[in-house]
C-alpha cells in the first residue's frame, strides 16, 4: 500500500461546521461524508485539509452589501461573485472542522478566502488567480504528484480545486461519493462533475479506492 500511494495525498476540502447540518451554509447531506473521510485518512500516508477562513467583513457575504441578497451575483474585484450567507468566519465555531472529523492524520491545513475583496473557492488560488495559498509549493516540497480529493462542495470548492490542480499538472482522483454539492441551480452538480471529468479528473467511489489498495 505504501508504494501505491508513495507520491499521493488525500485532500479534504472544507469539512467545516458551517457547511454541515445546522451550519450557516449547510450543504445537503454534507455530514454523510465525514465517516468516509475518516476511513480514508487512515489509509493514506499524507492528508491535507482546507478551511474557508473569512474575515467578518468579507465581501462575498450578502450582509456586507446594501440591499443585496444571498444568491445574487455581483462584480467583486473585477470578477463575478455569488453572494453567500456569513459563514466560516475566522476564529468562530462555524469555521471549525466538523467535530466528528478525525484530525489525527492531517499534516497540513490550508486557509483560504482570507482576502476580504476576493473569494477563494480553490485550495490553490483566489478566484482571480492573483494570490496563491501556498499549497502548490507545499505539495512540490513533499514530492506529491497525485491528489485524491473529497469534500464540500462539489460545484464550488471541490470543482475549482480540481480544475486548478489539473492545470498545475497533478493527477486527480475525485472520491465521488464523498463529495456533496450546493446545487443553487438544478444542473450545477452534474455540470461540475462533467467539467472536472472533461478536464482530466478520474472519478471513483471510496470502496473502489479501498479495493484498489488490495
Amino acid at each position: 500500500m505504501g508504494n501505491l500511494l508513495q507520491h499521493s495525498a488525500l485532500l479534504l476540502v472544507d469539512l467545516q461546521n458551517d457547511f454541515c447540518a445546522g451550519g450557516a451554509l449547510a450543504v445537503p447531506a454534507g455530514d454523510d461524508i465525514i465517516p468516509i473521510a475518516n476511513k480514508l485518512q487512515a489509509l493514506v500516508p499524507f492528508v491535507i485539509a482546507t478551511q474557508d477562513w473569512h474575515p467578518h467583513d468579507h465581501m462575498s457575504f450578502a450582509a456586507n452589501h446594501q440591499a443585496k441578497h444571498v444568491g445574487e451575483v455581483v462584480v467583486l474585484d473585477g470578477i463575478s461573485q455569488t453572494l453567500w450567507p456569513v459563514h466560516c468566519v475566522q476564529g468562530t465555531s462555524g469555521a471549525d472542522f466538523h467535530p466528528a472529523l478525525s484530525q489525527a492524520h492531517i499534516k497540513h491545513v490550508v486557509h483560504k478566502g482570507i482576502d476580504k475583496v476576493v473569494d477563494s473557492y480553490s485550495a490553490f488560488f483566489d478566484n482571480a488567480h492573483r494570490r496563491s495559498t501556498g499549497l502548490h509549493d507545499y505539495l512540490q516540497a513533499q514530492g506529491i504528484t497525485h491528489l485524491y480529493i473529497l469534500g464540500l462542495a462539489t460545484d464550488y470548492c471541490v470543482k475549482y480545486s480540481v480544475l486548478d490542480a489539473l492545470q498545475l499538472g497533478y493527477q486527480i482522483t475525485v472520491i465521488e461519493d464523498a463529495c456533496k454539492g450546493v446545487g443553487l441551480n438544478a444542473n450545477d452538480i452534474a455540470d461540475a462533475m462533467a467539467e472536472m471529468q472533461a478536464a482530466g479528473a478520474r472519478f471513483i467511489t471510496h470502496n473502489q479506492f479501498i479495493k484498489s489498495l488490495g
